[in-house]
């Protein structure tokens, strides 16, 4: 892949196992660090510890900010983390790290 200046992932690692899904991000976090990325995604680990999350409701935006301010929230991105089950944690741990 170029070095672009904005990289638009549309549920990129969807099909892949969570193994998959963390080196694909890893990746991502070490080459293209002066790249904006923009990630449509619904598994939530998966966006836990980017910068901006921006949560969209039939096509408006209801809520944006950090995972973990969004998870502080106890708004709809808290209530998709909790929706999570035995997920919840991790992913909430994952946010609060990166904050």
């Amino acid at each position: 892949m170029r070095q672009n200046k904005i990289l638009v992932l549309d549920e990129a690692t969807s099909n892949v196992d969570m193994t998959t899904d963390a080196f694909i991000q890893k990746v991502l976090k070490e080459r293209f660090t002066d790249t904006t990325v923009i990630t449509i995604a619904h598994r939530l680990n998966t966006v836990a510890d980017y910068d901006q999350i921006i949560v969209m409701q039939k096509g408006k935006i209801v809520e944006s900010g950090s995972p973990y301010e969004l998870i502080q929230r106890n708004g709809l991105f808290a209530e998709m983390v909790q929706n999570t089950g035995r997920n919840a944690s991790l992913i909430i741990a994952k946010a609060k790290m990166c904050y």
